[in-house]
């Protein structure tokens, strides 16, 4: 089939009925569910754009192996204008969605592009699975299809490794094997939109000990699958309020879940790692699962971090106060920050790294400092948003009251900003403002960002332990490398006999 439409996302999503609840009772359409819709349509325009002319050829190519034109996100990059091509698609997406939405189709797609390319790995332990990786990134790329992922540990325990929990199952493990497949139960999280995805993939990230040999897991599913039960989180909004009163909040809320599987059946084709603790902590450094989706990570990221600075700016421009100096001082500190992540986008992708598979991966330097300034960087944005908005941010009315005639002389004279800003177009930008930095839905972005790649110290710590290894210090080696003092030099500084 090769690329499909928004229109053909959407029917295949009313076509399966996965187990949803959401505040406590079970989802049984979920197109008609508020929460739920504004966010498929969104989804649906990503779609749609792989067919807009404007766009098609930056962000698809026609597949050698089948002759039908696929997203980029499948492209397995052999050269450097692969790494170009998949970038074109990481952004369109992220504009399209202001960087808002961290779990677009490109970014799993990715990930299972990695798998397949780089199966030589998973066949020193097992061809079969290396097989499976194979088969299963084509059935996603010839169908287009939408993952979600669950890779996280529920946080009950922490300070024990998953077979030490209280209950077996609490992490998600393997129960039995059957001849049809592999029984699994137990939970994973953090399983972003996966009530309108088409299919969940699950794996790990390093960290298992002797005894996790069960939760040792890495396999894929269609969502629908039976015994699999998504319990969404709480909703940032409820799908009801007015675009106009909350623009990002009522469009791009992307639904968290965790995901329980009760006796659930993985087929044996559908798996790619099993029981094998080695191979569960290699997978994920091994198989490019790090540095290919932290390409989509970082562009995402300068995207979303840009619009927080774009947002801010404008703030400060709507009401006069760019003219002082401290807020030109935290606007310039922001606009930095976005020109930091650009540079080093453009470094990473200048000094790719070739890994044994052939596949080229951005520089793992400049990519893993974009994973460690973005939870730093975005929140100072949002921070800056806040400080510039202060009170004038609680204070925005309804769209109910900019439309009523008999309030249209107060909307104007009170809420106006500097000469030039109406009263409407001041209040719209304040509620942009709100939703991004006040509103749940905001704090949620903002939490996200903190966490998105990981514990932010320990992926620093992890970093600096890399680094150790692959670089000398060979500066530092320099300076104390002095040359000896000729004698006769030596005799001239004894007799002071120096001229400055």
């Amino acid at each position: 089939m090769g690329i499909r439409t928004g229109a053909q996302y959407i029917e295949a999503l009313k076509s399966r009925q996965p187990e949803v609840w959401l505040s406590g009772r079970k989802v049984t359409n979920l197109y008609d569910e508020a929460v739920f819709r504004q966010p498929i349509h969104e989804i649906a325009k990503l779609y749609d754009m792989q067919h807009d002319l404007d766009y098609q050829d930056k962000i698809t190519h026609i597949c050698e192996e089948t002759g039908e034109r696929v997203n980029n996100a499948f492209l397995v990059p052999r050269k450097p204008e692969d790494l170009k091509a998949r970038r074109a698609t990481f952004e369109a997406f992220a504009k399209a969605t202001f960087g808002l939405m961290g779990r677009t189709p490109d970014f799993l797609n990715v990930v299972v592009t990695s798998l397949y390319s780089n199966s030589d790995f998973l066949a020193k332990y097992n061809p079969e699975w290396a097989e499976n990786a194979k088969t299963y990134y084509r059935h996603v790329r010839d169908n287009d299809l939408f993952l979600t992922h669950a890779i996280i540990n529920p946080q009950n325990d922490r300070s024990k490794s998953s077979h030490e929990q209280q209950d077996t199952f609490t992490h998600l493990g393997a129960v039995e094997e059957t001849p049809e497949g592999l029984i699994v139960r137990g939970a994973k999280m953090l399983a972003t939109l996966s009530p309108i995805t088409d299919e969940v993939i699950v794996y790990s990230f390093p960290g298992f000990k002797s005894g996790d040999e069960r939760y040792a897991l890495a396999f894929a599913l269609p969502i629908d699958t039976p015994g699999i039960r998504i319990l969404c989180r709480e909703a940032m909004q409820d799908g009801t309020r007015p675009v106009a009163d909350h623009p990002l909040a009522s469009r791009f809320e992307e639904m968290d879940a965790l995901l329980v599987f009760n006796d659930v059946l993985v087929p044996w084709n559908r798996i790619f790692l099993y029981n094998n603790v080695e191979a569960a902590n290699l997978l994920y450094p091994k198989a490019g699962l790090g540095q290919q989706p932290s390409h989509q990570t970082g562009v995402r990221g300068l995207i979303k971090l840009q619009f927080a600075t774009e947002v801010a700016c404008r703030l400060a421009d709507s009401i006069g106060v760019d003219v002082y100096l401290n807020v030109q001082n935290d606007l310039g500190e922001l606009i930095q920050s976005v020109e930091t992540l650009r540079a080093l986008l453009k470094v990473a992708e200048l000094e790719y790294e070739t890994l044994p598979s052939g596949d080229l991966v951005p520089g793992y330097d400049p990519i893993e400092t974009i994973r460690g300034l973005l939870p730093t960087f975005y929140p100072r944005a949002i921070e800056v948003m806040q400080i510039i908005g202060a009170g004038g941010l609680l204070m925005s009315p309804t769209e109910a009251d900019l439309t009523n005639v008999e309030l249209a002389g107060d909307m104007e004279r009170y809420y106006g900003g500097r000469e030039g800003v109406s009263g409407p177009d001041r209040i719209h930008l304040f509620k942009l403002a709100w939703d991004l930095c006040g509103e749940a839905f905001g704090q949620r972005l903002l939490q996200y960002e903190r966490y998105y790649t990981g514990d932010p110290i320990r992926k620093k710590a992890i970093f600096y332990n890399n680094y150790k290894k692959t670089h000398s210090f060979a500066l530092v080696d320099d300076a104390l490398d002095i040359p000896a003092i000729p004698q006769a030099s030596k005799k001239l500084i004894n007799n002071k006999q120096l001229i400055f």
